[in-house]
C-alpha cells in the first residue's frame, strides 16, 4: 500500500460515498449519507488493499453497508461476485431487499429453492449476479461442496462471513457448519478479500475467528500480513434495560397481560422453549392482545408471514424462541425475555433485535426459577464423550459403504441432532466425509481434544454464573453486558433501571393474575402416537419396519416438564433426588380433570388397566394405576413388566432405534387381557414414546381392541 497514491484513495472513497447514498436512499430534510471513518477503514481494507478483516460492531452499526459498498467498488474494478455466508433465511431476504435498492443483483442458494440452483449458476457464470448468499449448511452439502463451491472460490471477488462468532466453539452460538468456511478460505486465490462480521464476540472469540481467517489479528494497524480487526463501542444508545423479578409463573404472565400494551411499537417476547411460546401466546390472545407463536417448529411459509406481520406492525408481538434471532432486521420498540438466556452475550444479541431506527426501545427480563433446569438440558447436548466418538468412527470404518445418519443411529447411542453435530465436526477435522447417501470414514487420524472441550464446558458454566449476576447487579446493566463482551469503552448508560433512566411497574391486576393462574392450571397435553418404526432396526435384530399398524390411540398427560404451570410440579416430582412416593394430591386432581376432558374422544370406555413398571418409582406408578382403578371401577389386569433389569431404565434414550431395541429387551407383557377390551395404559413420564408404542403393540397382539395411553407428564 506504500505505493498507493492519495488520489486513488480519495477517488475510491468518493465512489464509496455515492454507492452508500444509493444504498440507503434519500431522506427528506437530511443531508446525503456519508461513511463513518471506521466503516471506510473496513471498506478500504477490502476494496483497495484486498485484505482480510474482522468487524466486531454493535447491531445497527452498518456492517451490511460495508460489504455492499465494497462489492460495488470491487465489481467496478472487474472483480467477480461477492459470496455472503449467512445463517438465516430471514437475514437473506432482508439483505437481498437492501441490495436491490442500490442496484445490486443479489440471489440466494438455500434449501428452499433447489429448483432455482441451475438458473442461478448460469446467471453467475454469465456475470449477471453481483451477490450470492448461501447458508453455512450448503457448504457441507456434497453436491454444492464438490461442484459449486470450487467455482465460487475460483471466481468470487469478495467473501463475507456474517455472524462470524458461529465459527468459534467459544462463541455462544457455535455452529459446526461454519467450520467448513475455513476450507473455503484456504481454497481462495491470493488477493481475494475476506470480511467477517459479528456483533457478539468477546476477546477470546475475536482472536479465535481472526486466527481462522488465516492470520494474526492486526488490531486496526496497516500490517498487510495480519487480519484487520475493527472493534467498536458496543453501546446501544436506544436501549433501556430492566429486570422485573416476580415469584410465580402466574405473576409473570399477568405482568405481560397488564403491561404489554404499554410497550412502544411492536416487539418480541422471547421464551426458552417451544412449549412456552405456545402457552404464552394462547394466554395473551385470550386477554385480547394481538400476538402469535414463532419457533423452529413453525413452517417456513408461516415464519415469513409472521415476520412480515411483525415488521409491518400488524401484531403487537411475536412470542418466539431464539429461532427468531440473528439477522432479523426490523424497527422494534421492545424485547421482553420470559426466562433468561444462558449467557450475557446471547442476551445482548437477543435484545439487539430492538432499537433499530428508534430513539428509545424498552428491554425487560423476567427471570424464572426453572431457567437453570432448561440451561442444564441444553448443556446435556454438548460434544459427546470420547467413547461414543470412537464408536461412531469405528462403525463407519467397518461399513462396506456410506451410512446415513438414520442408519448410524442404530449403532451409536446419540440423538439425531448430537450425531449430526458430531459428524459435521469430524468432517471439518477430516476424519469423516459427507457423500451422497451418507457418511464415510476417511481413515485419517483424529485426536479427541478433551482439554479443549472441558474448557468450553467450563466457559459455558461461567457464562451462566455471569447471567445470574446480571439479574442481581446494582451497576449499569448496559455497562455490565458490554464488559462481558470485553468492550473497553464501557461506561454507565444513564438509561437502565439501575441508572435511573427506566422505571418498570410491578403492579398486577387481580383479574390478570386469576386468569393466568386458570390458564396455567388447565391440564392436558396430547401424547401423539408414533407413526413409523425407526429405520435400520434390522441392524439390531428387530423385524420392525415401515408404518406402525398396531399402536395406541392419541393419549393424554397432565403437562410437559417444560410447561409454565403444572410443569413446575412435574419437574419437582421427577428430580433424581425426589423420594419415590404416591401421586401428589394436586397432580391427582389435575389428572382427573384431564380424564374428564379426554373421555369424550375415547373410541370406547376403558375396561382394564395395564401399567408400565418402574425400577426407580415403583410406588408412584402403582399408586397411579391403583387410584385410577378405584375411581374408574375397572381392574388392573397386568403390567408391561421389567424382565431384564440389566438393561438400565434410560438405556437407548439418545435415539429412536437404540430406544426401541432397549425397550424390547427390557420389558415384556405380563397380563390377562379380556378379549376385545379397551385398555388404559398407564405410565409416569413419557420421554421418547417408544415404551408406550411397544407396550401397546404387545397389548393389541394379546387381544385388546384399543390402547389408550395416560401419563403424568411428558418430557417435551
Amino acid at each position: 500500500m506504500s505505493a498507493m497514491t492519495q488520489d486513488v484513495r480519495r477517488e475510491a472513497r468518493a465512489a464509496a460515498e455515492q454507492h452508500l447514498q444509493a444504498l440507503v436512499g434519500p431522506k427528506p430534510g437530511q443531508p446525503p449519507a456519508t461513511l463513518r471513518e471506521d466503516q471506510w477503514s473496513a471498506i478500504e481494507a477490502l476494496a483497495v488493499e484486498r485484505r482480510r478483516a474482522l468487524v466486531v460492531q454493535r447491531t445497527g452499526w452498518g456492517k451490511s453497508a460495508v460489504y455492499f459498498v465494497a462489492t460495488l467498488l470491487l465489481r467496478g474494478q472487474g472483480a467477480g461476485p461477492t459470496v455472503i455466508v449467512s445463517p438465516l433465511l430471514a437475514l437473506m431476504r432482508n439483505q437481498i431487499a437492501a441490495a436491490e435498492r442500490a442496484g445490486i443483483r443479489a440471489v440466494t442458494i438455500n434449501s428452499t429453492n433447489i429448483e432455482q440452483w441451475q438458473p442461478i449458476n448460469d446467471a453467475i457464470n454469465a456475470g449477471e449476479v453481483d451477490v450470492l448468499l448461501v447458508s453455512p449448511e450448503r457448504l457441507n452439502n456434497p453436491g454444492f461442496r464438490d461442484e459449486v463451491m470450487p467455482r465460487l472460490a475460483a471466481t468470487c471477488g469478495l467473501l463475507v462471513v456474517d455472524e462470524a462468532h458461529c465459527i468459534s466453539d467459544w462463541g455462544h452460538d457455535f455452529r459446526p457448519d461454519y467450520r467448513r468456511i475455513r476450507t473455503l478460505l484456504d481454497s481462495l486465490p491470493a488477493g481475494i478479500p475476506v470480511l467477517a462480521t459479528t456483533a457478539t464476540a468477546n476477546e477470546r472469540v475475536t482472536g479465535d475467528v481472526a486466527e481462522q481467517l488465516g492470520g494474526l489479528a492486526a488490531d486496526a494497524t496497516r500490517d498487510p500480513d495480519g487480519v484487520l480487526v475493527l472493534r467498536g463501542s458496543l453501546d446501544r444508545e436506544s436501549l433501556r434495560l430492566g429486570v422485573v423479578r416476580l415469584k410465580t409463573a402466574e405473576q409473570r404472565l399477568a405482568w405481560l397481560a397488564d403491561h404489554l400494551a404499554e410497550q412502544p411499537g411492536s416487539g418480541i417476547i422471547y421464551c426458552l422453549t417451544v412449549a412456552a411460546t405456545q402457552e404464552v401466546a394462547a394466554y395473551l390472545r385470550e386477554r385480547g392482545l394481538e400476538v402469535a407463536a414463532y419457533s423452529g417448529q413453525t413452517e417456513q411459509t408461516e415464519r415469513q408471514a409472521l415476520e412480515n406481520d411483525l415488521v409491518e406492525g400488524r401484531v403487537k408481538a411475536l412470542v418466539a424462541t431464539s429461532a427468531l434471532g440473528m439477522g432479523f432486521d426490523a424497527t422494534l420498540g421492545f424485547v421482553i425475555n420470559l426466562g433468561a438466556p444462558q449467557s450475557p452475550v446471547a442476551y445482548y444479541q437477543q435484545v439487539g433485535r430492538a432499537g433499530r431506527g428508534t430513539d428509545q426501545a424498552t428491554v425487560v427480563l423476567l427471570p424464572q426459577v426453572e431457567d437453570r433446569d432448561i440451561w442444564a438440558y441444553f448443556a446435556s447436548l454438548a460434544f459427546p464423550p470420547e467413547h461414543l466418538v470412537r464408536q461412531t468412527l469405528e462403525v463407519l470404518a467397518q461399513a462396506p459403504g456410506s451410512l446415513s445418519t438414520v442408519a448410524l443411529e442404530s449403532y451409536v447411542e446419540l440423538s439425531r441432532n448430537r450425531l449430526e453435530t458430531l459428524l459435521k465436526v469430524l468432517d471439518v477435522d477430516g476424519a469423516v466425509r459427507r457423500v451422497k447417501g451418507g457418511w464415510i470414514a476417511t481413515g485419517e487420524p483424529w485426536a479427541y481434544d478433551a482439554e479443549r472441550y472441558a474448557r468450553v464446558a467450563e466457559a459455558r458454566h461461567r457464562e451462566q454464573s455471569a447471567m445470574l449476576a446480571y439479574l442481581d447487579t446494582d451497576q449499569c446493566r448496559m455497562r455490565y453486558l458490554r464488559e462481558q463482551l470485553d468492550d473497553p469503552a464501557a461506561v454507565d448508560c444513564g438509561r437502565c433501571d439501575n441508572c435511573g433512566g427506566l422505571s418498570l411497574s410491578t403492579a398486577l391486576s387481580e383479574a390478570a393474575v386469576t386468569e393466568a393462574g386458570a390458564a396455567l392450571q388447565r391440564p392436558g397435553v396430547a401424547i401423539e402416537p408414533r407413526k413409523m418404526w425407526p429405520t435400520a432396526l434390522g441392524n439390531l435384530g428387530l423385524d420392525l419396519k415401515g408404518k406402525i399398524t398396531s399402536g395406541p390411540v392419541e393419549g393424554r398427560a397432565i403437562a410437559r416438564l417444560t410447561d409454565l404451570g403444572h410443569g413446575q410440579a412435574l419437574r419437582s416430582l421427577f428430580r433424581e433426588d425426589t423420594p419415590d412416593a404416591a401421586v401428589p394430591p394436586s397432580l391427582t386432581q389435575a389428572l382427573l380433570a384431564v380424564m374428564k376432558d379426554w373421555s369424550s374422544t375415547w373410541p370406547a370406555r376403558p375396561q382394564a388397566i395395564i401399567f408400565v413398571e418402574s425400577a426407580t418409582r415403583p410406588t408412584l406408578t402403582r399408586d397411579l394405576a391403583g387410584g385410577l382403578s378405584r375411581v374408574m371401577r375397572i381392574p388392573i389386569v397386568g403390567s408391561w413388566a421389567i424382565v431384564n433389569p440389566d438393561i438400565a431404565p434410560g438405556a437407548g434414550q439418545a435415539n429412536s432405534a437404540q430406544r426401541v431395541a432397549a425397550v424390547s429387551r427390557r420389558f415384556d407383557l405380563q397380563a390377562d387381557i379380556p378379549a376385545g377390551a379397551s385398555v388404559l395404559l398407564v405410565d409416569d413420564l413419557v420421554v421418547s414414546g417408544w415404551t408406550l408404542t411397544l407396550a401397546a403393540r404387545a397389548i393389541r397382539e394379546a387381544g385388546a381392541s384399543a390402547v389408550l395411553p395416560l401419563a403424568l407428564g411428558t418430557q417435551t
